[in-house]
């Protein structure tokens, strides 16, 4: 009995270590890589700015008011990709609007723009998230973003999914992104929140390219 006890006691400052280095390398690789990207993707920022000026008419950017690490709520930044009246676009099909607050995803969503729909395929409008990283509100990887109303389908997972941040990318994102049902999200992101070390962050980083590029479920 005493060894186990001593064991524990052992091994606890060993886990608080090696959390806060994984903590430490997983964000020194979120600010060099989105630093570099940035830089890199600034004539991309400038043709996307002038794509989405001009194919329909509104704010370049849309806001998306998100949950964030600890229970904080932030603004997610995206490229708009919808009409600005999209409420009373949705409101003209009553079977999509359902669809639409039952699973928060539609796979032929009329409120999309012509330009939204090749960006969101290749997720481009995700693009501008890049500097919620720098804000330090996001990270690269981490559980897939989720609105405020969205927590409670997290039911007693909620409090254990607020320990991260939540990712430009992660599981969900190599794994079907929006073809996976609701509980396939959650499972993901309970998976990747209780076992995510820096080597697999830099190895969906990895894996997150491919996934892109083949453009399954992204809608």
């Amino acid at each position: 009995m005493r060894d186990t006890l001593q064991s524990r006691a052992w091994n606890q400052p060993n886990r608080r270590l090696s959390a806060a280095l994984n903590e430490l390398l997983s964000r020194l690789l979120d600010y060099s890589l989105v630093l570099l990207g940035v830089i890199l993707l600034s004539p991309i920022f400038l043709i996307l700015t002038i794509i989405v000026r001009l194919d329909s008419p509104g704010p370049v950017l849309y806001r998306r008011r998100v949950m964030g690490k600890g229970g904080t709520q932030f603004d997610a930044f995206k490229y708009r990709t919808m009409v600005v009246n999209g409420d009373e676009v949705l409101n003209a099909y009553p079977d999509l609007k359902a669809q639409w607050l039952r699973d928060q995803k539609l796979k032929h969503d009329p409120r999309i723009t012509r330009s939204g729909r090749w960006m969101r395929r290749l997720s481009l409008d995700e693009l501008p998230q890049l500097f919620n990283v720098l804000l330090s509100q996001m990270s690269l990887v981490g559980p897939r973003m989720i609105a405020p109303q969205e927590l409670a389908s997290y039911g007693e997972f909620a409090g254990e999914l607020l320990t991260v941040r939540p990712g430009i990318t992660g599981l969900w994102q190599i794994s079907g992104r929006s073809n996976l049902s609701r509980d396939d999200r959650v499972r993901l992101d309970m998976q990747y929140v209780r076992h995510h070390t820096f080597w697999m962050n830099a190895k969906l980083i990895v894996l997150t390219v491919p996934a892109v590029l083949k453009g399954t479920g992204a809608y």
